[in-house]
């Protein structure tokens, strides 16, 4: 996921909290509990406190925080003119919501899936529309059927959502983690003013980086997903700039906002511990691939038990020395086998943390 930003500003590059934005992930929280271990107790007892009508409410409307993340949680990057700043209130954020054009409201609310038509700003058919819909359930179905004939009706509907949100539980919710998100922005913007942005990118999470092309006149924030995507930081209509909103709610998710039209959003995890040397997406699938092949699942049998050289697992398993090396280059360059010395013999075995790890990596690659 790339974001040009080559002539921006630092002043351009903003970090603040977005209560539309926690609202949005705290609705996924509750329907996708299985995402947020960390956050079952919250989910559990707020799920049991809602009053019927306002749960059926949240299931009519619910593809729009858990197919997706959708757009309409950050209204103020689609605003034409506007500034791309997020609001201080949730009734802040709900009036610039109240404001978003009429197409990019009606685009980001039948965004029922992650397509490749989400970054060209293609629209989807209403009959398409229907279809997704459809396949998440009637009442999903007459939500975008309702959402299709009447959208200011909709988007009316829809505030009102999110206030009875606000009083039923996220009220006291964002008061308990609105000043841990401020703080956060607080210091990044410090870190950004004074270590500059690479350091910064580095502080938001391992999975964002500094770009710079090899004669300095090209620079892009990159953020490591299996989502590919490209936008720029000065998108015709939206505001210049780059907004990163912090989250205590969204971990492990880390989203981009990157809609043709729209001021790019990074939404970033805070206050949870990264897991220690987490893959990047490239490696992931080089040591999944390197595990995919027959002779290498028999190989690392025996790796994990003992070290071996290539002369002993090639009578082993009756293949040729130079057959056991290549297997054992491919496992070696994904970061599974490491090898040693015992005098003139070269002794290869298994990194079992490594090999463990591959199951946490790959929900964490596929959920960011």
């Amino acid at each position: 996921m790339i974001i040009d930003i080559t002539g921006l500003p630092p002043e351009r590059i903003v970090f603040e909290p977005s209560p539309l934005a926690e609202l949005g992930v705290a609705l996924h929280a509750l329907a996708e509990p299985g995402h947020h271990p960390a956050l079952h107790g919250w989910a559990t007892a707020t799920a049991a406190a809602l009053k019927p009508d306002l749960a059926d409410r949240l299931h009519e409307a619910n593809f729009l925080w858990i197919t997706t993340f959708s757009d309409i949680f950050m209204p103020y990057a689609g605003i034409r003119g506007g500034d791309g700043r997020t609001g201080g209130t949730l009734a802040e954020e709900l009036d610039v919501l109240d404001r978003l054009d009429e197409d990019l409201f009606m685009a980001a609310a039948l965004e029922f899936t992650c397509s490749e038509r989400y970054a060209t700003g293609g629209s989807v058919s209403e009959a398409r529309a229907l279809e997704l819909a459809a396949n998440r359930g009637p009442r999903q179905l007459d939500f975008t059927r309702r959402l299709l004939a009447d959208p200011a009706g909709v988007r009316a509907w829809l505030r009102r959502l999110f206030e009875d949100c606000d009083e039923a539980f996220f009220a006291d919710t964002w008061r308990r983690t609105a000043p841990g998100l401020a703080a956060d922005a607080r210091h990044k913007t410090e870190l950004l003013r004074h270590k500059g942005l690479s350091e910064t990118l580095r502080a938001v999470s391992p999975a964002v980086s500094l770009e710079v092309s090899a004669d300095g006149t090209r620079r892009c924030v990159a953020v490591d997903k299996l989502a590919n995507g490209r936008t720029t930081a000065f998108e015709p209509g939206a505001a210049p700039g780059v907004t990163f909103i912090p989250t205590s709610f969204g971990r492990p998710h880390l989203s981009v906002l990157h809609a043709q039209g729209w001021r790019p959003v990074v939404h970033y995890p805070v206050g949870g511990a990264e897991l220690p040397g987490a893959a990047s997406v490239e490696l992931l699938q080089l040591r999944m691939d390197a595990l995919a092949h027959p002779m290498r699942m028999r190989l690392c049998r025996n790796l994990a038990r003992a070290a071996y050289t290539t002369g002993e697992l090639a009578d082993t398993y009756g293949i040729t020395p130079p057959e056991v090396s290549r297997h054992l280059a491919v496992l070696k360059k994904a970061g599974l086998v490491s090898t040693r010395r015992r005098g003139r013999y070269v002794l290869h075995q298994l990194d079992v943390a490594a090999v463990a790890r591959i199951g946490s990596d790959f929900l964490e690659t596929v959920l960011r």
